[in-house]
């Protein structure tokens, strides 16, 4: 079997002023299911666009990412929108709930663009598992900065995707309510099987990881597990 997320020499170059610039050198990693891993390092140190290159929302200038064993450079727009839909779970740091919609709806909105039958059982479920079935009708104004992560969370989570993204999940956080989302991403690897890649400044966080992988101006300064 394939890892979960593989990425293979992988540079990324952006052009700034007609210029090349670096932010990514010759990274590869291989991580497995189940597994959490903390992607940690100083701010434009690249964490942001490796986990953007991760989930194909983005793609190399050299090198290759895989998931699963496929190539996210060679698949068409409508398998790559299949993978983001179904595949990849993404939980940000702004939480980027959608304010007009209620918790229920954010959390259903992945199943319902990917016409999947049973969308509001599954978003009720995830919001059960979050600690937040109460707060369905709410809109995301009406509830705490950590109230919101884990409707984000179980927005993420909502079609059981086979990979996480976090992108500093706690950094707009208490520390009561960090600590809960950080319970809730373990879970997410324990219960659900998902691959966990966390981007953080934040030795709490990447305290949960079974690996930490330290990135220094865009390469692997060091990688524990």
């Amino acid at each position: 079997m394939p890892p979960r997320l593989e990425l293979r020499q992988v540079s990324k170059s952006y052009l700034n002023g007609g210029r090349p610039l670096a932010v990514l050198h010759e990274i590869s990693l291989a991580l497995e299911p189940a597994t959490i891993t903390a992607l940690m390092g100083r701010s434009g140190c690249g964490k942001t666009t490796l986990l953007n290159l991760a989930g194909a929302m983005d793609f190399p200038t050299s090198g290759d990412v895989l998931i699963d064993g496929r190539s996210t450079s060679s698949l068409s727009e409508s398998d790559l929108t299949v993978l983001r839909r179904q595949r990849v779970g993404f939980v940000f740091q702004f939480f980027q709930l959608l304010p007009t919609l209620t918790v229920l709806e954010n959390v259903e909105l992945p199943l319902l663009l990917a016409k999947r039958s049973g969308a509001t059982e599954a978003a009720r479920d995830r919001l059960r598992w979050v600690g937040l079935e109460d707060k369905a009708s709410a809109l995301p104004y009406q509830l705490s900065g950590g109230q919101m992560q884990r409707v984000a969370i179980a927005r993420a989570l909502v079609h059981s995707p086979e990979l996480v993204l976090a992108d500093e999940p706690t950094g707009n956080l208490d520390t009561s309510s960090g600590d809960q989302v950080l319970a809730l991403l373990r879970e997410s690897a324990e219960r659900f099987g998902a691959t966990v890649l966390v981007a953080t400044h934040s030795s709490e966080t990447a305290a949960i990881a079974g690996r930490v992988v330290h990135l220094r101006d865009g390469r692997i300064q060091a990688d524990t597990r």
